[in-house]
């Protein structure tokens, strides 16, 4: 049996839990929004009262945030409810905290699973990824933008807080697409009606020190989040000759495997590969998956620490087939130069 049978097979398999419980959703929704709002508000409060230490919730608030993203990202899916009006409204509301016009993104995010993987389709959706022979090909100038933005402090620091306050201002890749700029502009409206009360509690400053601080850090963690989900050793890439969709669903995303409290706060999204494969299952029925499926447990399993090792990881090798260090290109073409 081909492995490409075995995930017809459990795709199949994975149709039944497809369904999403409308209560529960609504409850994943309260349980993540009403914290979220209680310490933004805090915070807020705090700081127009001079307590500079209510600063410090703006983590928390983060925290609270990156899994109110989540939600959103189920309703891309259609996954979180049965309705379809209620995915995109619920989508559009959470877009603007989280500052991510909601159908701008669900084009580009579907554009990423349908490409995932393929080394002659690296399109809109997805992390920058440049080949050893493509990095060699670049002048001096192209390398070094590529090892810029490669870098953790552009990736998961400069990086997000750019994306998310300033280009998704702008439908970048699909400027000639009306919903797109009909997303990013309503987006950027609703994003101007929660700020201004925010104004009126906290203040500019109450903005600069809470609002900003709040979605930057949200914006960091989704997108180092996002990152690790392809990047990391035995992640599958091929060219579109070799490139079968199922097995980049499951063996190009990861199973990243966080510790409880973790996988709370990111709302099982490290259970990626099965993701992938099922989309429209809601996040809270993916660790039910795993259990009845223990053969998912250990496929393509990445640790907390081998996540952050795998940061170092930003070439594909095709000759070797596997992802590799700016480090291990250099030795290999030293290698190559000496015989």
């Amino acid at each position: 049996m081909t492995l490409s049978i075995e995930l017809r097979g459990l795709r199949d398999g994975l149709a039944a839990y497809q369904r999403p419980s409308h209560g529960r959703s609504v409850l994943e929704i309260v349980i993540t929004a009403l914290p979220l709002f209680a310490l933004w508000i805090g915070a807020l409060w705090m700081v127009r009262e001079g307590w500079w230490w209510g600063v410090a919730l703006t983590l928390p608030a983060a925290a609270f945030l990156v899994r109110l993203f989540m939600i959103q990202h189920d309703c891309g899916h259609a996954s979180f409810f049965r309705s379809p009006t209620a995915n995109a409204w619920t989508g559009r509301l959470i877009g603007v905290l989280t500052m991510t016009p909601y159908g701008y993104w669900r084009r580009t995010h579907a554009i990423h699973h349908a490409t995932s993987g393929n080394l002659d389709r690296r399109e809109l959706g997805a992390v920058e990824t440049l080949t050893v022979e493509e990095y060699r090909a670049k002048g001096r100038l192209g390398r070094l933008g590529y090892r810029l933005y490669r870098h953790p402090l552009i990736m998961f620091g400069i990086g997000p807080g750019y994306m998310f306050v300033l280009q998704h201002r702008l439908p970048i890749g699909l400027m000639k697409e009306a919903p797109a700029w009909r997303s990013v502009m309503a987006n950027s409206l609703g994003l101007a009606l929660i700020i201004l009360p925010q104004l009126l509690l906290g203040g500019v400053k109450g903005v600069l020190l809470v609002h900003l601080p709040i979605v930057l850090a949200a914006a960091s963690i989704g997108v180092w989040l996002f990152y690790i989900q392809h990047q990391f050793e035995g992640a599958y890439w091929a060219r579109n000759g070799t490139w079968k969709p199922q097995e980049a669903a499951l063996l190009g995303s990861s199973h990243l495997d966080l510790p409880p409290v973790l996988r709370w706060f990111t709302a099982n999204i490290g259970v990626h590969h099965v993701h992938h494969v099922g989309s429209k299952i809601p996040f809270y029925r993916l660790p039910q998956v795993l259990k009845e499926h223990p053969e998912l447990r250990a496929m393509s399993r990445v640790t907390l620490w081998e996540a952050f090792k795998a940061i170092r990881l930003s070439l594909w090798d095709e000759a070797a087939g596997r992802l590799v260090s700016f480090r291990e290109e250099r030795l290999s073409r030293a290698m190559a130069t000496a015989a």
